[in-house]
């Protein structure tokens, strides 16, 4: 893990202004921020741990706990509240068995959150995983999208990367 922090610290020449460059870096090589990494970050910037945990806990971007394979985000902001985007999360979270207060499956393969706005209001309700974007969503649809990238993770080969890290 340090290799990495070190890499990125290298790529931005150890410059305490790319702080949040940075841990935006580190969080999408491990789709969190580790405490180890954090630590590092700060004594090798010469800045109190305190600084850097502050940074990362004041932007809503950064997560100190580790988020799933696939990141499910479903929104709900007004556009999409109104064509019932509840619904899909509600059926989601049913589906990954995630009890209250978890966002995470056990598995670690999903992380189910919802977001404010997405900004796709004319293709409302929106669910976007990882990079890729699911306009006019139904729970129905929503959850046989989960079935297939459940089913996927079961067969071996390139089909089984994250969407959005495929080639081809």
């Amino acid at each position: 893990m340090l290799v990495t922090v070190e890499c990125i610290l290298a790529r931005h020449g150890y410059r305490r202004s790319d702080l949040i460059a940075m841990l935006q870096e580190i969080q999408e090589a491990y789709h969190y921020l580790p405490e180890e990494a954090l630590n590092y970050l700060a004594t090798a910037l010469d800045i109190s741990p305190a600084t850097v945990f502050g940074v990362a806990t004041f932007y809503a971007q950064f997560s100190l706990d580790p988020k799933g394979k696939y990141l499910v985000r479903v929104c709900d902001g007004t556009a999409c509240h109104v064509k019932n985007s509840r619904r899909i999360y509600d059926r989601l979270a049913k589906k990954l068995k995630l009890r209250e207060g978890r966002v995470t499956t056990a598995d670690g393969l999903f992380t189910l959150e919802t977001v404010a706005c997405l900004g796709a209001c004319g293709i409302a309700p929106v669910m976007v995983i990882n990079d890729t974007v699911y306009p006019q969503m139904t729970p129905e649809a929503a959850e046989a999208i989960i079935d297939g990238l459940m089913q996927r993770q079961a067969e071996p080969g390139p089909e089984s990367a994250p969407v959005g890290e495929r080639n081809g």
